[in-house]
């Protein structure tokens, strides 16, 4: 018998609830997928907490790697048999096994475990995009990345170095500024005891930084804004802290010509051939070495409630998985 996490109401990480699932057979289109392992993000709290809305009942996750069991009438492109990996909606990841649209899938090369997969498919095409679709950075330039230490964060950094590009991080300890430069973070700022934008006009002779990547949104903004270049570009890509505030148009021209951008990776993987390639470039960096994925937490499906409970804390380093039985 299938298992998983659906809650029924908006609320706190007790609103979960670990349940028996009806998995049928997959419709046109869809495959069937054993879970062998289920990634842990940040954005799931989002949906649990109503920031996102949901259609309740829900399932819970968005994120997970295993083996393709059947496939429905129509599926082209996988078998039974295949290792796969996949982000996106719908939710339903926390579970044993799901049916899904098989335009959701992406194979999973033989070099990328399971675990490994859960840990960065969504945050190894997010750090993707940022990278490699959102602005024309150069060998040389320096950006400001708050949350360095976060899953995204280390996957972000190291590839960020791989292309010349330095990048100062916002972290909130001592402990996590380490891990953070360990993983090619050039400077650090710990922001619970310094002031980001003075931090960052020192490191960049009062220049600031031409793009500033920030998923914590409320609480980071004005700090980000106040670390941009004349023309430069925020990137809100999350919202860890609470949604921005309003954004003060004026503000923007009196600070430099200002620019901002709210991106989702959904839409820079919707285009099948653009997440491929986008694909091929994470799992080609992660199977070749050049890109390390942490997975510091892990925890089985049913301690989802504590999971959350950590995430939301700040106990989190890096990235974090439920683990399943073997797919293999």
């Amino acid at each position: 018998m299938a298992r998983g996490i659906r809650f029924y109401e908006a609320g706190g990480p007790e609103v979960m609830q670990w349940e028996s699932l009806q998995v049928g057979a997959p419709g046109p289109g869809e495959v069937r997928v054993r879970h062998a392992a289920v990634g842990l993000n940040f954005a799931d709290t989002y949906f649990r907490s109503g920031l996102y809305p949901a259609a309740l009942p829900a399932g819970m996750g968005v994120e997970g790697a295993g083996v393709v069991e059947a496939v429905g009438p129509g599926v082209m492109d996988f078998v039974a048999g295949d290792r796969v990996t996949y982000t996106g909606s719908p939710l339903g990841a926390y579970s044993t096994e799901r049916v899904m649209s098989a335009d959701h899938l992406i194979k999973l090369p033989e070099t990328i475990p399971f675990d490994t997969a859960a840990a960065m498919t969504m945050r190894g095409l997010t750090s993707a995009y940022l990278l490699r679709r959102i602005a024309p950075l150069r060998e040389g330039d320096t950006v400001l990345l708050h949350a360095a230490a976060g899953g995204v964060g280390l996957i972000f950094t190291q590839w960020a170095r791989l292309l010349g590009i330095n990048v100062i991080g916002t972290v909130s300890t001592d402990a996590k500024a380490e891990v953070a430069r360990a993983h090619g973070c050039e400077h650090t700022i710990v922001y619970t005891r310094e002031d980001v934008a003075t931090r960052v006009r020192e490191l960049t002779d009062g220049a600031g930084v031409p793009v500033v990547y920030d998923s914590i949104g409320r609480t980071t903004y004005q700090s980000s804004i106040d670390s941009l270049a004349r023309r430069g570009l925020l990137v809100c890509f999350g919202t860890a802290s609470g949604q921005i505030p309003p954004i003060n148009a004026m503000e923007l021209a009196v600070k430099g010509s200002l620019f901002v951008t709210r991106p989702a990776l959904a839409d820079y993987i919707a285009d099948p051939a653009e997440r491929t390639a986008l694909a091929g470039e994470v799992f080609g960096h992660v199977g070749a070495g050049r890109i390390r994925v942490e997975i510091n937490q892990r925890y089985a499906l049913e301690d989802a409630v504590r999971a959350h409970r950590d995430l939301e804390a700040g106990r989190s380093v890096g990235s974090s998985v439920f683990e399943l039985e073997s797919a293999a």
